[in-house]
């Protein structure tokens, strides 16, 4: 089977199930803002775990006119469907990147009422193209060409093989309706221009641009967990590594192994570090370097980092 699957095949529940990212009687927490692709992942979600395993969170921000229309919206889907809805107002005191602000406070809220159960968001093969083109453009890292994976902890992505257009397909068959957020159509935003710009250049230059990235994407997440294989034989399960032993790694194993440590200091991604992995396998046997959100540290030679107080 392709990465991209082809228009003309259905969204099917039990297609979904087999992927054993929403399983019956499993609670899930789905992240539903009333568009296409969060209404179908909540009715896939009702058919297979069940409505009483399946919470709706629904986010206000109370930026966009139609704000009120959409909640009301995902309230009577929700009451049609037989799913409890959570509903978040926050304070509209977003500062610097307001779709990031959005994000922080919706993953949040959900990983709160979740508990330690999954968190189910409507990420599709469509947003996957458009997150891989963007951080490629903005980041010099690798990680950009990987993509978002299937699960990451808690939060799981069951529609992340299908497009965009599939999922409103689904909700056409389903008689489901959805709502168009004109956000996504403002060009202020570096991932809307990405989305119509960027991609339709691509499909020009070639018709089967999107499959390819996504394939190439695949295939770079499977050799990513060889590479995790070096880097956890380096590690041999500590949190620390001898300044010897780092600087006797090729200098690729090197940055992951710097971003490997990095990233556990903090508790996610500590973007950046591995670019500075030269520079502090240059370290002395007892120095400190400060970086962004963490600090490298050595003693007796051994290395270690730790997270910087916001």
């Amino acid at each position: 089977m392709s990465a991209k699957r082809e228009l003309t095949e259905m969204i099917e529940t039990e297609t979904v199930r087999g992927g054993g990212l929403l399983a019956a009687d499993r609670p899930v927490v789905v992240l539903f803002s009333g568009g296409r692709d969060s209404t179908c992942l909540l009715d896939l979600a009702v058919q297979i775990s069940g409505a009483g395993s399946v919470t709706a969170l629904h986010v206000n921000y109370g930026l966009r006119e139609g704000a009120a229309v959409d909640e009301r919206h995902c309230a009577g889907v929700c009451e049609a469907l037989g799913v409890s809805l959570e509903v978040r107002r926050p304070p509209s005191s977003a500062h610097g990147n307001l779709q990031a602000w959005a994000r922080e406070i919706r993953y949040s809220a959900a990983t709160e009422i979740a508990g330690g159960g999954d968190v189910a968001a409507g990420h599709t093969a469509s947003d996957q193209v458009e997150t891989i083109l963007y951080r490629l453009a903005s980041s010099p890292s690798r990680r950009a060409l990987l993509g978002m994976r299937p699960r990451e902890g808690q939060l799981v992505r069951p529609l992340l093989t299908y497009t965009r257009e599939q999922t409103a397909a689904y909700c056409t068959a389903r008689g489901l309706q959805w709502r168009e957020d004109e956000s996504n159509d403002d060009p202020a935003f570096a991932r809307n221009r990405v989305r119509a710009e960027l991609v339709p250049a691509l499909r020009r230059i070639h018709p089967a641009a999107e499959e390819n990235v996504l394939a190439l994407s695949k295939l770079l997440r499977d050799e990513a967990d060889v590479l995790d294989l070096l880097v956890d034989a380096a590690l041999d399960g500590g949190s620390e590594i001898s300044l010897t032993v780092l600087r006797d790694q090729p200098p690729g194993v090197r940055r992951l192994i710097v971003q490997r440590l990095a990233d556990e200091a903090v508790g996610g991604p500590a973007p950046g570090i591995a670019r500075r992995a030269e520079e502090i396998a240059a370290m002395g046997p007892t120095a400190m370097l400060d970086l962004p959100r963490v600090r490298a540290r050595t003693e007796r030679g051994m290395l270690r980092f730790e997270r910087l107080a916001a």
